[in-house]
């Protein structure tokens, strides 16, 4: 369990934080409030929520066009409850992370766009993935673009390439490359519909790799599918990083 501090050192730091982000990074957001209570997900086991981007809009000139405006909100409450379940837990890091966070929806909302909730998505997801509970076996494309078929949620790189059967019956071992690297591994035993395969000494920038499988279907079987659909069948494994075969 990581050391506690107490609501008004948290809220000391906290503010400390926000004053130090750019004010043209943080136009727009007028203030940050820290609340004493947890907010606990009504539905996931340890899952909190750390803060939230209150916005509405109001006019404060009325010469002036109508200006988005929002405060970020910090519950101090689910942040002691989370301390708790890490030890290694990094107050001043998780202070950081859950402003600029907060900011950012702020900026998508004032610039119509909805990638920061995306992103939300394929964190909550990959909980679910992680908590044995079913989940969107595509979350990771809606993650933080990586490179063409490469996605990161939560501190996780998903690297992903499409196989028919044929193609993945052909392999004796899998190489998947990305924007700055690759990975090779021995072929699963098995393809399925979307396989992930979560790959040991295989690390980005400390990030892990998981490789995930993904099953091409032909013209006629996706029509097919249409009429007559399916749950995907979903596995998950892991296996280790092999040599990369020297080219030349």
């Amino acid at each position: 369990m990581a050391k506690a501090i107490s609501f008004m050192e948290f809220r000391r730091r906290a503010q400390a934080v926000f004053d130090q982000v750019p004010d043209e990074y943080r136009r727009g957001v007028d203030e940050l409030v820290v609340e004493r209570q947890a907010v606990p997900d009504p539905e996931l086991e340890d899952v909190y929520t750390l803060g939230e981007c209150a916005t509405g809009e109001h006019d404060p000139d009325p010469e002036s066009a109508r200006t988005l405006r929002s405060f970020v909100v910090l519950y101090y409450g689910s942040f002691v409850a989370l301390s708790r379940l890490d030890d290694a837990w990094d107050w001043d890091e998780e202070i950081w992370e859950t402003i600029t966070h907060e900011i950012r929806h702020h900026r998508e909302t004032a610039a119509g766009e909805d990638a920061l909730e995306d992103v939300d998505y394929a964190d909550d997801q990959s909980f679910l993935r992680r908590e044995g509970k079913p989940f969107d076996p595509h979350f990771y494309r809606s993650g933080e673009p990586a490179g063409p078929a490469a996605w990161e949620v939560a501190r996780e790189l998903f690297v992903e390439r499409r196989l028919t059967d044929a193609e993945f019956a052909a392999l004796s071992d899998v190489r998947v490359a990305w924007e700055g690297g690759e990975v090779r591994i021995s072929r699963p035993a098995e393809l399925g519909d979307v396989h992930f395969v979560e790959v040991d000494g295989a690390e980005v920038d400390g990030v892990p790799v998981t490789v995930v499988l993904v099953r091409k279907r032909g013209a006629w079987e996706t029509l097919r599918g249409l009429f007559s659909p399916r749950e995907p069948k979903v596995l998950e494994s892991r296996a280790d990083a092999l040599p990369l075969p020297v080219d030349g």
